[in-house]
């Protein structure tokens, strides 16, 4: 093993205040035998050599010297040494990747069967589901660019989206990627990482390409282009598989547009790689992630340390066998009940007063709360946010709803404008996001649910509006008043905290028409 001294240092260097006590060990135990020392105030200095009888130590090593042994290598190993670093296994899929998918008429071209579109769709479904565990963000654009899902790692929800993507989606025409790289840069921003935004198109707008450059600059967004098409281009057809024709009656015909994606490629720096039949185009995109978010991490500075200071265990252990000799003594109570106590792990389920002497309510929340604890969690902290959090994430809505209501930040507004959405109250979940938008303007979430909320009121108006006034011809009953049996129905609790919207009563590309449509009407309005 090869130690480059200029790399040694310690992860946990607070440790390293033991040294000195253990080794002081020594000198103060000879210190506490010195006889004459204790005698020389009341016997006279040059009488005490001829009065004494000091028996010669015909043992060198004491239990002492094992003790300081021990007190330093365990300060050592605890203090962790380390002069290598470390790169865990998992770091490539904490690498977040953005999603691009261009949604203009030109997708639905069949020169990649059976369309531009949905070759995509099904590369998307197949990447997704690699990156099974890691952060995937959805932008659909055209004329204007539209963020569909945030970050999130739950694969099925992204998939729901992916597949309900078409081309008549987004009223606006063009393909802005400037709106794009705006808002993949704000999700970056949220998720205080670097990441990749793969744009997913059959060709760019030449006339919008300058200035692309500069809004890459101080950012760690990487560019990646995936070319949809083939060279011959192809028949445009529309929802009904039908040609498009022109304004002459010809089949409407979209050419591939290879040299515009050079130049769009040429202006971000961005590699270029073309849809394939094989999976080498997902290797590619997900090399070139890797390798971005390896070399920005290396750049920050966030490499992780390979702790050296299992090593000392060995040592310390055939020290602790050599301590067990006949005649040697050495009190070790004080030492074991503070090792008891630093052990101890706060019980979940009841009090402890020893827990609580030594952890604050809220610091036995959050160990509840990051062992799935939620009740627990929720019970035990004293901030409102938190407990609001662990509330929310135990399906205590009650309690949730009474603890964000404290507070007058953006987050405890998105999550009041999540409770009231569950609960059917649009009125209350618009007010709320749109309070949450005012204080943190930037925040993709609250932006997306507000949309939804405001879609989920619409279609809940006109079904209400639409509903018919039947009367019964006669009303039964099978049991007199008071007798009869309630019982509470569960439903399952979201795996994620966008994962409800598919329980909702609007299908994904009808909700996300609506919110397409109103952005770009609140975009014109402004």
């Amino acid at each position: 093993m090869e130690i480059n001294l200029s790399d040694l240092h310690f992860l946990r260097p607070f440790w390293l205040l033991l040294l000195p006590l253990g080794a002081a060990l020594p000198w103060l135990w000879r210190r506490s035998r010195d006889v004459q020392r204790r005698l020389r105030s009341n016997i006279a200095e040059h009488l005490l050599p001829h009065l004494l009888i000091t028996p010669q130590d015909q043992q060198r090593l004491r239990p002492v010297h094992l003790a300081c042994a021990l007190l330093m290598l365990g300060a050592l190993a605890a203090a962790g040494p380390t002069w290598q670093q470390d790169r865990p296994d998992f770091l490539q899929n904490r690498a977040p990747l953005i999603i691009a998918i261009d949604l203009s008429p030109s997708m639905d071209a069949s020169d990649v069967s059976p369309s531009r579109l949905q070759a995509a769709k099904h590369k998307l479904h197949d990447l997704i589901q690699r990156r099974a565990g890691a952060r995937n963000a959805l932008i659909a654009y055209a004329g204007s660019a539209h963020l569909v899902l945030p970050p999130t790692d739950d694969p099925a929800l992204l998939d729901t989206f992916i597949q309900a993507l078409s081309t008549d989606l987004i009223d606006k025409p063009g393909k802005n990627v400037a709106a794009v790289i705006d808002e993949a840069k704000r999700l970056l921003a949220a998720e205080k990482s670097p990441g990749t935004l793969l744009l997913i198109t059959d060709g760019a707008d030449i006339s919008a390409l300058a200035g692309l450059d500069k809004q890459l600059n101080d950012s760690q967004l990487q560019v990646l282009i995936l070319a949809v098409g083939s060279e011959d281009g192809g028949i445009i057809h529309d929802a009904s598989g039908q040609p498009r024709t022109d304004s002459n009656g010809r089949p409407a015909l979209s050419s591939f547009d290879q040299a515009a994606l050079k130049q769009l490629a040429s202006a971000l720096d961005a590699p270029l790689g073309s849809l394939t039949l094989n999976n080498d185009d997902l290797d590619w995109v997900e090399l070139h992630s890797q390798q971005h978010f390896q070399s920005a991490s290396d750049e920050q500075k966030e490499l992780h340390w390979k702790d050296a200071g299992f090593w000392l265990c060995w040592p310390l252990l055939l020290i602790a066998f050599f301590s067990v000799r006949k005649g040697w003594s050495l009190n070790w109570m004080a030492g074991l009940l503070l090792t008891v106590g630093l052990g101890l792990q706060p019980a979940p389920a009841r009090a402890n007063p020893l827990i609580d002497a030594f952890l604050t309510p809220d610091q036995q929340g959050r160990w509840a709360f990051e062992h799935e604890h939620f009740p627990q969690a929720a019970a035990h902290f004293a901030d409102p946010y938190w407990k609001g959090i662990a509330a929310y994430n135990a399906a205590d809505f009650d309690l949730a709803l009474a603890s964000f209501a404290r507070l007058q930040t953006p987050q405890a507004y998105f999550y009041l404008g999540n409770i009231y959405v569950r609960r059917f109250k649009f009125d209350q979940a618009i007010a709320a996001y749109t309070q949450a938008l005012k204080l943190q303007p930037q925040f993709p979430e609250a932006t997306a649910n507000l949309a939804l909320a405001i879609a989920l009121q619409k279609d809940t108006e006109s079904a209400e509006q639409n509903a018919p006034e039947v009367k019964p011809d006669e009303i039964k009953m099978d049991k007199a008043p008071g007798k009869g049996q309630g019982k509470a129905v569960e439903t399952e609790q979201a795996t994620s905290d966008a994962l409800w919207l598919q329980n909702l009563t609007t299908s994904p590309a009808k909700f996300l028409k609506q919110k397409f449509g109103l952005q770009d009407r609140m975009g014109d309005s402004q």
